[in-house]
């Protein structure tokens, strides 16, 4: 590719003509179909997966009710007992209560099914 416009010049001289190349060919040989891949690529791999992810969290959040129990970003997991529009109460323990930010939340906690699971 670095050479190709030499290239197009010995051929030129060889066949005695001046022949230029016509414009669909000089913009397919340029850098612009490589750039629109690369574009493409990073827009399927990167930000269209960390948009649909995005979403689901805001689903997940804007759902929350009481007596579900979360796993905050901390790694604490507890059972929800006040919810505000940006503070949440959680009950970590008996009468041991934290508040913690709405967007703290991580997800929605496996920790019973797991403990289900060890009983059986």
């Amino acid at each position: 590719m670095l050479f190709e416009g030499t290239a197009w010049a010995q051929a030129a001289n060889a066949t005695g003509q001046a022949a230029s190349p016509s414009f669909f060919e000089q913009l397919m040989t340029g850098p612009g179909p490589i750039m629109a891949l690369v574009v493409a690529v990073m827009y399927f791999l990167v930000f269209r997966p960390q948009n649909k992810k995005a979403q689901e969290q805001a689903k997940m959040l804007a759902a929350l009710k009481r007596n579900d129990e979360v796993v905050t970003t901390g790694g604490i997991i507890g059972r929800i007992h006040e919810v505000g529009d940006k503070v949440i109460t959680l009950e970590v323990a008996p009468n041991v209560r934290l508040k913690v930010e709405r967007s703290q939340i991580a997800s929605m906690s496996s920790h019973k099914a797991s403990a289900k699971k060890d009983d059986k």
